[in-house]
């Protein structure tokens, strides 16, 4: 049995009318690395926001999302979890 690829795709958050495609690639099972550095400068209120709705959206369709550092954010679908904190390697 063939599985479905699993694509990785960069995106660059310049406002808030980014939002529904980013929303629609992680419908579609996207891993998404998103650059927010360009809102944050322009608006971080609006940049707030903006993160709020997309934690909500992933969150409640079973994905994952995360900072990675000051400029960007992580979203995976729900068969890629993200480590968030130290673990046991035995």
């Amino acid at each position: 049995m063939q599985k479905e690829p699993i694509y990785l795709k960069a995106i660059t958050l310049r406002d808030m009318s980014d939002l529904s495609g980013i929303k629609e690639d992680a419908r579609k099972h996207t891993i998404l690395i998103i650059r927010v550095t360009p809102l944050a400068h322009k608006d971080i209120d609006n940049l707030r926001k903006v993160i709020e709705d997309l934690y909500s959206y992933v969150k409640s369709s079973g994905g994952d999302i995360a900072r990675l550092g000051e400029e960007r954010v992580v979203i995976t679908p729900p068969n890629v979890k993200i480590w968030k904190g130290a673990y046991d390697l035995k």
